[in-house]
């Protein structure tokens, strides 16, 4: 195998998950072949058939030994048991490409494949995926963390050739940060989901709507703005150090759900110590903002 493009392989996919059916279908579009996948839920296997119909449902270990490329997409927690049975049984073999796609681990996990001759990949897709159709499309122009063994250069450049296959972007992302890499992505990705549910929710619970519409383009403008300004993009009333506005917002907060009242203080306290950090928020104001929330807190 050339370092710089992969070989056509024979890929199995262990399991048509919304993440490894799409992995799958994208790779067999651009010249490799699925082989074999696994499923066993409904949803498996009519994403097997949808993106994958060409590939047979097999046990695990029967799709590991007939592939080249064996494709590891489970859950983080199910990646080490699933690795150690599938060495234990036998189906790794040398020089077999393994990757797994966890965000959360690198290619330690794969040390019982290791054992076997194969060449350990962690590939991590920075995105959402739904499993239908069109995310083998979205997969162009999106971010792919690529791990390997710190010392295998010829690795790396297999995983990033994998990557690059897809039309995607490849970003090395070195073992030992790989759990707060993935921390930073679910902090971001998860919770910012969570804010923008939470923030509908208030809006319909007082009668504005529809709360989708109306928010959409102003969260859109703000994630953009963030993205593209930093710091700079703070703005509202905690970045303005408007205290009766915060004190305002606290109230109402702790009449509709005190429990997302909570979650408005821990991130006003975070935006307030940004704003100040980056110089748009005096130090005074800042700290009347602060008192302001413990205030409210104690007061409730």
């Amino acid at each position: 195998m050339s370092a710089g493009r992969p070989a056509r392989l024979a890929v199995g996919v262990v399991s048509a998950g919304r993440v490894g059916a799409v992995l799958g279908a994208a790779w067999d579009a651009v010249g490799h072949r699925v082989v074999a996948t696994s499923g066993v839920s409904r949803a498996s296997v009519h994403r097997a058939g949808t993106l994958l119909p060409d590939a047979p449902l097999l046990a695990p270990d029967e799709v590991i030994r007939r592939a080249d490329l064996a494709l590891l997409a489970v859950p983080d927690d199910v990646l080490p048991g699933l690795v150690r049975g599938l060495a234990a049984s036998g189906a790794f073999r040398p020089g077999q490409i393994v990757v797994h796609t966890a965000g959360a681990h690198g290619v330690e996990v794969l040390d019982p494949a290791v054992e076997h001759g194969i060449l350990p990949l962690a590939l991590h897709p920075v995105m959402t995926f739904t499993g239908r159709p069109e995310d083998v499309q979205r997969l162009t122009g999106c971010c792919v963390a690529v791990t390997a063994r710190a010392d295998d250069e010829a690795a790396w450049n297999v995983g990033e050739a994998l990557v690059l296959e897809l039309g995607a972007e490849p970003v090395r992302v070195p073992e030992q940060v790989r759990p707060l890499y993935h921390a930073a992505l679910a902090h971001g990705a998860n919770h910012l989901v969570t804010l923008v549910r939470d923030c509908a929710d208030l809006l319909d619970k007082a009668g504005v709507r529809p709360a989708e519409r109306l928010i959409g383009p102003l969260l859109s403008a703000a994630l953009d703005n963030a993205l593209r300004h930093g710091d700079r993009a703070l703005t509202g009333p905690v970045a303005r150090g408007d205290v009766g506005t915060v004190r305002t917002h606290l109230r109402e907060l702790d009449r509709a759900d005190p429990e997302l009242a909570d979650t408005y203080r821990t991130l006003a306290r975070r935006t307030a110590h940004r704003a100040a950090e980056g110089g748009l928020l005096p130090d005074h104001a800042a700290d009347e903002v602060r008192a302001a929330l413990d205030d409210s807190e104690e007061h409730r």
